[in-house]
């Protein structure tokens, strides 16, 4: 990006900038650290949105639960809540979940999936994760040793984690190809409801669909409860007395799901995605890691930094209006803050464009902080640690198979993905 483009000129969006966005947020973290833009939303009000690119600002803002709120209403007056439309019903269904709301919702709602969401169960997962990435390795291996190349996304980072939050959650493997279906269309940015909305309702029949799937699954794990997290929220949800107060209504108990499904699934496929490209431009990495898993964990740690699965975090909103280190922020702003800008901050990361496995002190924010800290952080790791252990192990000479800069990045406002990545087996060595 040229020096002189001002900076109201630059692209924060778009296939060019989101190929690579990182020479826009080194500028915006120097010159405009706290980035305000107006834009105009569909019913026509002038809205703001506050782009936020410094580790530590980002890191506070995190924190910060009482300047900066997940539920939109609660920046309102009385009056203005009143006058508020109601949303459809389909995306009260989809949006109606923690990551989307304050205390005291958000911390009944995680409570009930912090007790069913254990590390034990997480921990008991590793061989059943461990055995699906070795087939899915294994499937790719006769097409590579023939010379073909094939497309790491579609054949091994997208079916793992669909395959674990699928298993996870008790959906039987006759079912996978559908979840995996279901789980595409309910895929939508979360930055403009108008935008989620509206491919919701394209959607609506293919989630008609799931709901009652799901409803039928819950009148079977009541029935005869197993040993998955959909069995243990039903059951914590059947407490009654004092307990009431964390119950899930059957809204919330949906929306819970759909989100454990959305998340668990495309922040995987990103992080091993984004992952195998940052490690396959250095061969002597990948081949070392193949003889030294003991490194893997610490790789992981790095590509959640360097290239961030989750570049934006989910929008919140600014309660009051406020000074921030010299910007006005006004009740009402959105307010984004860019993880991926945040995890590559000269003042926190010695050399943030480089891909370094000896970061001592690599307290990236790629999970988030505060009380909306990333539930599935533990399985992340996990299934990110085993992909590599496998795909390093099963393919030491692992080679890119196009030039990078010819690989296209989804247009998620919020995600950080390619949308595919071919490669091929370097048989010269």
């Amino acid at each position: 990006m040229p020096q002189q483009t001002a900076i109201a000129d630059l692209k924060l969006f778009g296939r060019e900038f989101k190929a690579n966005p990182y020479p826009v947020y080194a500028r915006l973290r120097r010159d405009a650290p706290i980035l305000r833009r107006q834009f105009r939303n569909p019913h026509g009000d002038d809205v703001g949105i506050c782009f936020v690119t410094r580790y530590d600002d980002v890191a506070a803002m995190l924190r910060d639960t009482t300047h900066f709120v997940k539920n939109i209403a609660n920046t309102m007056t009385p009056t203005e809540r009143a006058a508020a439309s109601e949303p459809q019903p389909l995306l009260r269904l989809v949006a109606n979940h923690m990551l989307n709301q304050d205390a005291p919702d958000h911390t009944r709602l995680r409570s009930v999936v912090n007790r069913a969401f254990t590390v034990p169960m997480i921990e008991q997962l590793e061989p059943r994760i461990t055995a699906t990435a070795q087939e899915l390795a294994q499937r790719m291996v006769r097409r590579l040793r023939m010379g073909e190349s094939i497309d790491l996304i579609n054949q091994f980072a997208l079916p793992l984690p669909i395959i674990v939050i699928a298993e996870l959650l008790g959906i039987p493997s006759r079912d996978h190809q559908r979840f995996h279906r279901w789980s595409t269309a309910l895929i939508s940015p979360t930055a403009d409801t108008e935008r989620t909305a509206r491919k919701l309702e394209k959607s609506a029949p293919m989630i008609q669909d799931f709901i009652a799937y799901l409803r039928a699954v819950f009148a079977r794990r009541r029935a005869q409860p197993a040993g998955d997290l959909i069995s243990s929220l039903l059951h914590e949800n059947s407490t009654g007395g004092a307990q009431l107060d964390r119950q899930l209504n059957e809204e919330e108990l949906f929306s819970m799901l759909l989100l454990l499904i959305v998340v668990g699934h495309e922040t995987t496929v990103n992080l091993i995605g984004n992952g195998a490209l940052a490690l396959l431009q250095q061969p002597s990495l990948w081949s070392d890691l193949g003889r030294d898993s003991s490194r893997i964990p610490a790789a992981v740690e790095e590509i959640l930094r360097y290239d961030c699965p989750v570049e934006r975090a989910p929008m919140r909103y600014a309660a009051q209006d406020m000074e921030w280190h010299g910007t006005h922020i006004r009740r009402g702003d959105h307010v984004s803050l860019v993880l991926g800008s945040a995890n590559r901050d000269e003042t926190r990361f010695p050399s943030p464009a480089q891909f370094r496995l000896d970061r001592g002190d690599n307290r990236h924010l790629a999970f988030g902080l505060g009380p909306h800290y990333c539930l599935g952080a533990p399985l992340a790791r996990l299934e990110g640690r085993v992909a590599f252990e496998v795909l390093t192990t099963v393919f030491p000479h692992l080679t890119l198979a196009t030039d990078p800069g010819a690989l296209r990045w989804r247009p998620h406002p919020i995600m950080r993905g390619l949308t595919q990545l071919p490669v091929r087996l370097d048989h010269s060595t």
